[in-house]
């Protein structure tokens, strides 16, 4: 498998499933794209803003419930295997996105022969601003997923700051008269220097300050 990333923005996406499995999934979408939950009951776990309908469509009754949203993404989140495996009959014939939550084995024999072209997965993301990091075990170990998602959130920690001091930066740079070799140097050392994740992390220095020092010293003095 090779990660791609996909803007939801404006974009539908199907959930059919009211479940703890089906709400995580709508909280996961619904920060970025309009969801749509389809259930005959709903657990008490928070969906986020999506849009719960209380049905309980029949496999047969799948194909107008998703021809009349026309989402983008369709999430199979239900415990009827025959429905689950309609809806995702119904996604492959429309050429849509398929998530698969019912499958915990991705890469067995069985689960390989029933997938289709369209089905994604959804690995476990840290964010810090614009920064977003997956992963995903291939649906082998979501406990190990989750643990190493908690272990990343830590080393994270300020990234987004620093993305956006370092585009600051680069966009200053532009201005100067230096090569581009030189502005990247220039940036790969605010990216490396200890004391500037100091300041953005504990406000205890200006980073800022601590960034433009360095930068002074990789490109030999002012411009």
């Amino acid at each position: 498998m090779i990660p791609l990333y996909h803007d939801f923005t404006e974009e539908k996406v199907m959930i059919f499933g009211g479940g703890p499995v089906g709400a995580r999934k709508a909280r996961r979408f619904s920060s970025e794209a309009h969801v749509i939950v389809i259930s005959p009951t709903f657990s008490k776990d928070s969906f986020g803003t999506a849009s719960l309908v209380r049905a309980a469509p029949s496999p047969s009754d799948v194909h107008e419930w998703v021809i009349r949203a026309d989402p983008t993404l369709i999430i199979a989140a239900t415990g009827n295997d025959e429905l689950n495996n309609s809806i995702a009959d119904i996604a492959h014939d429309n050429e849509l996105l398929l998530n698969r939550a019912d499958r915990s084995k991705a890469n067995s024999k069985e689960n390989r022969a029933l997938s289709t072209a369209y089905e994604v997965m959804t690995p476990a993301t840290v964010e810090d601003g614009p920064i977003q990091v997956a992963v995903s075990t291939g649906g082998r170990s979501p406990a190990l997923a989750k643990y190493l998602r908690e272990q990343i959130e830590t080393d994270i920690e300020s990234a987004g700051a620093m993305a956006t001091l370092t585009a600051d930066l680069r966009a200053e740079l532009r201005g100067r008269e230096c090569s581009p070799s030189e502005r990247r140097d220039a940036i790969r050392s605010v990216v490396r220097d200890p004391d500037v994740w100091k300041g953005l992390r504990t406000g205890e220095n200006n980073a800022r300050q601590e960034a433009t020092r360095v930068i002074r010293n990789t490109m030999g003095g002012e411009r």
